[in-house]
């Protein structure tokens, strides 16, 4: 496994490879990897000749009261990931490689990022598509992997990649959880023990929504309403619910009212100072 820090040898990799008939898969992350963030790694690995993964804490998709200098690192650790689960380069670029002087352009898909985490987080989703974008750009993937649990970020990422004729496959793999249902997620090792064990009520919730929906209710604002009764039954700790939500799984508009397609139920808790976000399919 090589570690490749500088962009344009990341570059002249990539272009190699693809002349010499190589499929290349991305796997982008902001590192602290996890059990989600390897089962990618591995479906990548099933795809492609060649799995290139990005590790950059991108600091123009944190706003200025949010968590940048709490973010999790471990480069050694994640070094030692990547390498076990059969990764061929890891991408490790600075703020100054990606962002250098003068530096002044910016990706925004503008619909589909306004709603939920993009209503929360101003200027997010255009920070996520501009780095995505250089990562294309730089590693020249024929596919590239992202995780559900970042359900409006991946179909942010797809419309982009519509839009621009970008010429790569975008998948999206499955929520990995921890045993008691939790999102896995880097921020999760920010949580203190009493609230890490309370963040299982999170998918608790969604889960006992879905078995409304199953047992016929289809009314948005009820499925809405019982995740959050259950979260004010079973939270002890202080927390803050900054959206729960029902949007069309494929369009991603919100569904207000009864529910006639696809649907996928959104929530974004913030506990002890920590933003978590999870999502299930209805």
């Amino acid at each position: 496994m090589q570690q490749i820090k500088n962009i344009v040898e990341i570059q002249d990799f990539a272009l190699e490879s693809r002349r010499a008939g190589k499929t290349i898969a991305l796997v982008p992350t902001m590192g602290y990897l996890h059990d989600g963030h390897l089962m990618l790694m591995k479906k990548a690995r099933e795809k492609a000749d060649l799995v290139i993964v990005s590790i950059f804490v991108n600091p123009i998709q944190f706003g200025p009261n949010e968590d940048l200098d709490r973010y999790p690192q471990d480069l050694e650790g994640d070094l030692a990931k990547c390498r076990a689960v059969g990764v061929d380069v890891v991408f490790t670029p600075t703020n100054e490689d990606l962002y250098p002087d003068l530096f002044q352009t910016s990706v925004d898909v503008k619909e589909i990022s306004k709603g939920l985490c993009g209503a929360g987080r101003p200027g997010h989703f255009q920070g996520v598509t501009t780095v995505v974008s250089k990562l294309f750009n730089l590693t020249l993937p024929n596919i590239a992997f992202f995780g559900e649990k970042d359900f409006q970020q991946l179909a942010v990422i797809r419309r982009m990649v519509i839009d621009l004729n970008f010429p790569i496959e975008i998948i999206g793999v499955p929520i990995v959880r921890e045993n008691d249902g939790l999102a896995m997620s880097s921020r999760n090792a920010n949580l203190p023990d009493r609230e890490r064990k309370e963040a299982a009520n999170i998918y608790q919730a969604l889960s006992q929504a879905k078995s409304l929906y199953e047992q016929g209710n289809r009314e948005s604002d009820q499925l809405c309403r019982a995740v959050l009764n259950q979260l004010e039954e079973k939270f002890e700790s202080p927390y803050q619910v900054e959206y729960i939500k029902l949007y069309d799984a494929f369009n991603l508009t919100e569904i207000n009212g009864l529910i006639t397609t696809p649907a996928v139920m959104l929530i974004a808790v913030h506990l002890s100072g920590t933003r978590l976000i999870d999502n299930l399919q209805l």
